[in-house]
């Protein structure tokens, strides 16, 4: 099977998402930055979550908005999302650092609300857990303070209690050496680090270091991992195929 981990950059490269979507014809695919919109926004603008879904073919998704706004007079919902093309057997959202906002106004509320995805998927008998994640961002540097180490015991503590095949994703917006990614490294295999990304951000970023991740337990066999050159976003793809 095959999953794939980006941050879509709001969709901003709509078309060139949904090319790759079809060139690489991933099982699953955990994105962060997503808009959520009734109708088409217009690939001049972005592509929002049900134009990526219908591009891959995807017939599951789950959606966990940190915030709503308005967009030309429709709700728009944004976040982290999923797209799955097996049944979902369960979905949740925990926030790990504020709570969700409706009605978003970027002039008085805070825009660095986060939150982690946790569904799960039945393969070959086994119960997969997909977790996605879109990390507390601090402007100046990657290398955490505590509230990103709060956001990743959070974390922590949701994959101790699982039992299965596990793969984490996400954007984290911490390099390699962070005392808070080392909290997870503690749990799981960094795939990130173990095939020795220097860099997972694209010329459209000045940002020159690895922040972008996938995660796997023991129970997770790992066939192939790579980072995609194919220029979507400001942030590179990364694909895992594996079995469990």
């Amino acid at each position: 099977m095959k999953i794939v981990q980006v941050n879509i950059w709001q969709g901003k490269l709509g078309l060139q998402i949904m090319d790759f979507l079809k060139a690489v014809k991933p099982d699953f695919v955990c994105m962060q930055e997503v808009n959520d919109l009734p109708g088409r926004a217009g690939y001049k603008f972005f592509a929002t979550l049900n134009e990526l879904k219908e591009a891959g073919g995807f017939d599951h998704s789950f959606l966990s908005a940190t915030y709503t706004s308005r967009y030309m007079e429709r709700k728009l919902r944004y976040g982290n999302a999923i797209m799955s093309h097996l049944p979902l057997t369960s979905t949740e959202t925990i926030f790990t650092h504020g709570e969700f906002v409706e009605n978003f106004d970027i002039t008085k509320d805070d825009g660095n609300i986060r939150n982690l995805q946790h569904v799960t998927v039945e393969v070959n008998g086994k119960t997969l857990h997909i977790l996605n994640h879109h990390g507390f961002r601090i402007p100046e540097t990657k290398a955490g303070n505590e509230d990103t180490l709060r956001s990743m015991r959070t974390i922590a503590d949701v994959i101790a209690r699982l039992d299965g095949p596990v793969i984490l994703c996400g954007d984290f917006n911490l390099a390699p050496d962070s005392e808070s990614i080392n909290v997870l490294n503690s749990k799981l295999r960094n795939l990130s680090i173990e095939n020795g990304l220097k860099r997972t951000y694209t010329d459209l970023s000045i940002v020159n270091t690895v922040c972008d991740y996938i995660f796997v337990n023991d129970r997770v066999q790992v066939e192939h991992f790579e980072m995609s050159d194919a220029l979507i976003s400001d942030h590179k793809a990364l694909i895992l195929d594996f079995e469990t």
